[in-house]
């Protein structure tokens, strides 16, 4: 079916019904074992950690959307980010986009450095400042591209060059864009990584982690590891991210669609002083994400004048959920240096330009007009330092 469009993929693939009923819903497997015939001859299941048919399945599915070999399934993202950084080795060092997702940051370097695992973090949108970190040790680019919450742009294709060329692998999470506006593996990427929370199953009802690799070995290696390490994703929770999967256009391309109208209403805006979005033609990062990725996406962030009053604006928000997350129906609003960026130091987040007057948007499948009216009526309403001093 590879001959076949994303958006009829996403319905019509192994798994559009179950081989020994006919359903056309992959069944919920809510079994920990699995009874063998006698020791010599095992089935293709002996124990949910390692392996089961309803995690298998949306494996097998968001391998082949993101034109993978193999895929594994996860209890969080953070469980995949981190399982596939046990590919390293004490003494190896990994090279890292400097506004990482906090998560990230913090796992890089509150635990992978206390088993000797280097870290160098850069502007993975400065190709020379790429080329100048990398070190005789370096064995991983990690890139997030656009990034959070920033939306720099990293040139995918390049980053992968420039780590094959010193034998290091690339991973790159795909978590803003998903398989359907950008292909990491097909630029050149060795593993590609998703919260699953967020846009792929999309409903805010459930924590899940992906990530695909690009050749059998790597997938070996990964295979290992998850069923080593065992953070892997519960049937229930797997049926509900395949779920939402069938529905990722739908979603992803109204919610992108509202983006982009949000993103040129706030960037008029007087009250606003900057705004970070890749589908701006004066974002920098827009030539070379218009050439890797097929949308801008349907997260963007803003930063308020220091006049304004940040707590007085966010009381005077109504239709965002003001919130952890994002990638979900509903629009949800988050302050990073309190959420998702917490685990960085004040020091740390100001020097990668995470102000404590930023915002990030993820927009969901409202209405725009009421998207629009309602941030208006709360920067009508909001009050400034001055007004309050």
């Amino acid at each position: 079916m590879s001959n076949l469009s994303f958006d009829t993929r996403l319905l019509h693939n192994k798994h559009k019904f179950d081989s020994q009923t006919g359903a056309v819903s992959v069944p919920i497997y809510q079994t920990s074992t699995f009874h063998q015939i006698n020791p010599d001859t095992f089935g293709k299941y002996d124990y949910s950690r390692s392996g089961n048919p309803t995690r298998e399945a949306l494996e097998e599915v968001i391998a082949d959307l993101e034109d993978g070999v193999k895929g594994f399934a996860f209890s969080s993202g953070m469980a995949a980010i981190s399982t596939t950084f046990l590919l390293l080795s004490q003494g190896d060092h990994v090279l890292i986009s400097e506004d990482v997702y906090g998560g990230t940051f913090r796992v890089v370097t509150e635990v992978l450095a206390r088993y000797g695992v280097e870290n160098t973090f850069v502007d993975m949108s400065n190709l020379q400042a790429v080329k100048n970190a990398i070190r005789p040790n370096t064995k991983v680019l990690y890139v997030e591209t656009p990034s959070n919450p920033l939306l720099k742009v990293t040139d995918l294709a390049a980053v992968c060059q420039i780590a094959k060329k010193h034998g290091a692998l690339t991973f790159v999470d795909n978590t803003f864009m998903t398989p359907l506006y950008q292909r990491p593996l097909s630029l050149g990427a060795d593993v590609v990584l998703h919260s699953a929370t967020k846009f792929i199953a999309g409903h805010s009802d459930v924590t899940a982690g992906l990530a695909v690799v690009k050749d059998a070995s790597l997938a070996k290696q990964l295979g290992f590891l998850q069923n080593a390490f065992g953070a892997v994703l519960a049937p229930q929770d797997a049926w509900l991210v395949l779920r939402g999967l069938k529905t990722l256009q739908v979603r992803l391309e109204r919610s992108a669609q509202n983006a982009s109208a949000m993103a040129a209403y706030l960037d008029q805006h007087p009250k606003i002083k900057h705004v970070h979005y890749p589908g701006l033609t004066h974002h920098p990062g827009y030539d070379v994400h218009q050439r890797q990725a097929s949308h801008p996406g349907a997260v963007l962030s803003f930063e308020l004048h220091e006049e304004i009053s940040l707590n007085s604006f966010l009381s005077c928000i109504t239709l965002p959920v003001f919130a952890v997350s994002l990638g979900a129906v509903e629009s949800i609003l988050s302050y990073p240096a309190k959420m998702s960026h917490a685990a960085m130091s004040v020091e740390e987040r100001e020097k990668r330009g995470i102000s404590s007057n930023l915002l990030r948007l993820s927009v969901g499948l409202e209405h725009i007009d009421d998207l629009v009216c309602d941030f208006e009526n709360a920067f009508e309403r909001t009050k400034s330092h001055i007004q309050l001093s």
